[in-house]
């Protein structure tokens, strides 16, 4: 390697430990206590995927007994956008509402919040490809309720 790579080399490693750059394995950051928290969503497919996404977003550490418990209720709304000329929707709106109360497993007060995130999603004319794109506006949905949640639990248990 020559003396340029390895210098160009060196201020890389120096600006990514400036920006703030953790590795793969690294710790998160945020709250460890985000890490001991059990969800706990409604027994269908759209809370399913958000348990999936909050799970991951939290990175539950299954091997540690909880510090709180998160129970979340999720309610979603579909409209239709756009007409073709035969009156069906070219395009949907897909509207997810979650509120949801963080509860020490020790005893104290609840935290509680609510968020709401919107996505569309295009009609298709097959019934395989309308199902599967219903469902992926639903995952995409649910991933982004579950960044939001994960910001409100990080602003709440940081003033505690």
């Amino acid at each position: 390697m020559s003396a340029r790579a390895l210098s160009a080399l060196a201020a890389a490693s120096l600006l990514l430990a400036g920006c703030g750059f953790t590795p793969l394995y690294g710790d998160a950051g945020g709250s460890p206590a985000l890490t001991r928290i059990s969800v706990t969503t409604q027994d269908d497919r759209l809370g399913y995927r958000l348990r999936e996404q909050l799970e991951d977003a939290l990175g539950w550490d299954r091997s540690a007994a909880p510090l709180y418990r998160l129970e979340t209720t999720v309610e979603q709304n579909r409209r239709p956008l756009g007409r073709r000329i035969d009156d069906t929707a070219t395009r949907y709106e897909l509207t997810v509402r979650g509120e949801w109360t963080l509860t020490p497993v020790s005893g104290g007060a609840p935290l509680t919040g609510r968020e709401a995130v919107t996505t569309t999603y295009a009609a298709a004319d097959q019934p395989y490809a309308a199902i599967a794109a219903q469902q992926d506006g639903e995952d995409r949905a649910a991933a982004e309720l579950a960044r939001l949640i994960r910001m409100d639990l990080m602003r709440a248990l940081s003033t505690q």
